[in-house]
Formats: C-alpha cells, sequence, structure tokens
C-alpha cells in the first residue's frame, strides 16, 4: 500500500481579493490587510476563508515498498497550478491512501477551489463509483471512508470541540512537534521571502502527522509493536541519511524527547 501524507502552506490570494474588491490600485500587502480587516469584522480574527487562500507549498511523506521519504512538491519558483497538479497527478497515478491533519476542513478545501481557478483535472481523486465501483465505499471525497484519513478529524471522533492541535499531540507523543514557525506566521515569512523555510516547516509538519498516523496505526491494531518500532527507525534513518538541515534538527529535537 502506498501512504501519501500531505500538508498545504497558504497566503492570501492578492489576485483574488483584487477582484472580489476591485483594488486594483493597491500593492500586495495592501490587499492583504484589506482582506484581513474584512475576516476580523466578520469573526474577530483574521483566519480567511478557504477559498481565499493561495498554495504556495505542498510537502508530502510517501511511504511505499521499502522506503520513506519526504519532500516538497515543484521548486521553489514553481506556480501555484505547477504544485496542484503535480499533487493529484499524485493521486491518479498511484491511489495511495492520504493522510492529513485537518484535511478534511481546510488542505482539501483549498485544493479543490485552487483547481478550479486553475481548470486542474483529476478524475481518480473524484472518483465516487461511476467508472470505478471500490470507489463506491471507498473515496477520497466522502467523511467516513479511509483513502483519505483526516487524523485529527478521526481521533477525536467526528466531534469538532473534541479536535486538537496537531503540535499538542506530537508533544504528547514524544514526537518534536513545530519547531520555530507556525501557520501564523506564513503571510510574514513569504514576504520576507523565506519560501525555503516555509517549506521546510511544512516538510515538518508532515513528519510529526506521519509519526503520530504510525501510532494511530498502532492502535487500531495495522501494526504490532515491533513492525511500529520498524517503521520508526525507518523515519529515523532517513532523517539521518539525508542532507538536510532540517531534518537534522528535527531529528534532534526527537532524541531531547
Amino acid at each position: 500500500m502506498n501512504v501519501f501524507v500531505f500538508d498545504i502552506e497558504t497566503i492570501p490570494d492578492i489576485e483574488g481579493g483584487r477582484r472580489l474588491y476591485g483594488i486594483d490600485d493597491l500593492s500586495d500587502k495592501e490587499v492583504a490587510n484589506i482582506m484581513f480587516h474584512k475576516r476580523r469584522q466578520e469573526t474577530g480574527n483574521e483566519f480567511l476563508r478557504v477559498h481565499l487562500h493561495r498554495i504556495i507549498a505542498i510537502s508530502v511523506a510517501l511511504r511505499s515498498g521499502d522506503r520513506f521519504s519526504v519532500w516538497s512538491l515543484g521548486d521553489e519558483d514553481a506556480p501555484e497550478a505547477e504544485l496542484v497538479s503535480r499533487f493529484f497527478s499524485g493521486i491518479d497515478k498511484y491511489t495511495p491512501t492520504i493522510v492529513s491533519w485537518n484535511g478534511r476542513t481546510f488542505d482539501l478545501p483549498v485544493l479543490h477551489y485552487r483547481s478550479l481557478v486553475h481548470g486542474i483535472a483529476a478524475p481518480r481523486y473524484w472518483e465516487t463509483g461511476d467508472e470505478d465501483n471500490s470507489f463506491r465505499w471507498n473515496n477520497y471525497i466522502s467523511r467516513f471512508h479511509s483513502r483519505h484519513t483526516d487524523l485529527m478529524d478521526v481521533l477525536s471522533g467526528y466531534e469538532f470541540r473534541a479536535a486538537a492541535p496537531l503540535d499538542e499531540i506530537a508533544c504528547l507523543l514524544g514526537f518534536p512537534g513545530k519547531m520555530g514557525m507556525s501557520g501564523a506566521k506564513v503571510w510574514d515569512n513569504y514576504q520576507a521571502g523565506d519560501l525555503a523555510g516555509i517549506r521546510n516547516y511544512c516538510e515538518t509538519d508532515v513528519l510529526n502527522t506521519y509519526l503520530v498516523y504510525l501510532r494511530f496505526e498502532l492502535i487500531r491494531g495495522r501494526l504490532d509493536q515491533q513492525q511500529y518500532q520498524d517503521e520508526i527507525e525507518l523515519v529515523r534513518k532517513m532523517l539521518s541519511s539525508e542532507d538536510k538541515p532540517h531534518f537534522r534538527e528535527f531529528l534532534d529535537a526527537w532524541d531531547a524527547r
């Protein structure tokens, strides 16, 4: 089985804001501030509705065969359409089990809207049984199906009031959690030109998510204790063998727990 853990990072959809609010003559920062202001008026916070986000990074962890790997899709300067296309192309090609933390209410709806904006086809992802009967009772779209496992949704018993942050759950389990950045800082870091830092942060989020997923597989009996330890060691081996400072930092933080 191919397991595909994913996470996205976003910024305000500035071009969308210009179209919606007729503010062509303002800078990107000024448009974003107007969007944040309108949202504060609506809800008291600045977190934009999902259709007003633009994707700047998609990071994935893939467990396939005897391999485990983590990377960010596309190059740093790849346009959003390429990132979204790469994500859905991987699903169409490999039909993996996809895993997320809060992906059902944020990451996937954002991906839906951005694929709509760019006209990106993903027939396998949208399949619900019309062409492939095996998708009738297990597809990526339906909430209680397992082709997409939203760990936050499942572990909370599908109860919003019981939902927990990934960072806190990862730390409770002895994993590193978030290190040095959060989703709230992405827009500021993007304006500062630190896209590499954003992508690295996104990759550590998928690492935390995958490690929580392994523990979930343990408690539901899909892995026994030895298999679980073997999977943990595979992750640690990957982190130590890759010449990436943020992987080394993640491993060091994990060892310090």
